[in-house]
């Protein structure tokens, strides 16, 4: 019990201190993860709506694919990117394997079924109705497409924060495709995993206690936005 109770006392003395290379890792794993969001939510939200409203053949096969790749194992990723980015891959002259946005490339790849999935049902569970009725106000189809995205604004920002949990706590493929490298490719998860490891339990505490900090923060900002919603 004291193993745990000094390991917290010196993981809040490390948070409250400001420690440097605590948060250097945090700022990194912000980049990366909110860079893979805005990327992954660019391409998934239209394609979300594009899927959700349109019938065309194959519709009920590709939302499946969809779904299915929300749970890709981080690891396969990291491995089929990590063929790609090496020295002897097609795209190894670039030279991106082992810098941020290795990491970053890989996390899109996470992200993007999960913006787009979810995307698909918030799509689908807005009343066609509220399209229709624009147009025959006069609407143009860019702002009739546009009503429809602000009824579901609320479903759509959850889709995003989602697609942000899933890559900010994401270790396989920043292990991979980063190394792990100190003070370039360290992220919060990758860092837990080795200061642990190396028996340094309250460096790694505290970046466990920043990482649910900022994930709690994320909720309760979220929750909030839906309260507002329902007003």
């Amino acid at each position: 019990m004291d193993y745990l109770v000094n390991g917290l006392k010196q993981a809040l003395i490390l948070i409250f201190s400001f420690d440097r290379e605590v948060y250097e890792i945090v700022g990194l794993s912000l980049f990366c993860s909110s860079i893979a969001t805005l990327i992954s939510s660019i391409a998934g939200i239209p394609s979300g709506y594009l899927i959700g409203t349109k019938s065309f053949r194959g519709k009920g096969l590709l939302v499946t694919l969809f779904n299915t790749l929300m749970s890709l194992p981080t690891v396969v990723v990291g491995l089929f990117c990590y063929s790609f980015l090496s020295h002897r891959g097609p795209l190894g002259f670039i030279h991106l394997l082992f810098t941020p946005w290795a990491i970053i490339i890989g996390e899109v790849i996470l992200a993007y079924p999960i913006v787009t999935s979810l995307s698909i049902s918030v799509t689908q569970g807005i009343d066609p109705k509220i399209k229709e009725t624009s147009l025959t106000l006069g609407a143009s189809p860019f702002q009739s497409i546009r009503s429809v995205l602000f009824e579901g604004r609320i479903g759509y920002l959850a889709t995003i924060v989602a697609g942000f949990g899933r890559v900010v706590a994401e270790v396989g493929a920043a292990m991979m495709l980063g190394g792990n490298i100190k003070g370039l490719t360290r992220t919060i998860p990758t860092a837990i995993a080795l200061e642990t490891s190396k028996g340094e339990f309250a460096f790694g505490l505290s970046l466990g206690i920043i990482l649910l900090s900022l994930s709690f923060a994320v909720n309760i900002f979220l929750y909030k936005l839906r309260g507002r919603g329902k007003k």
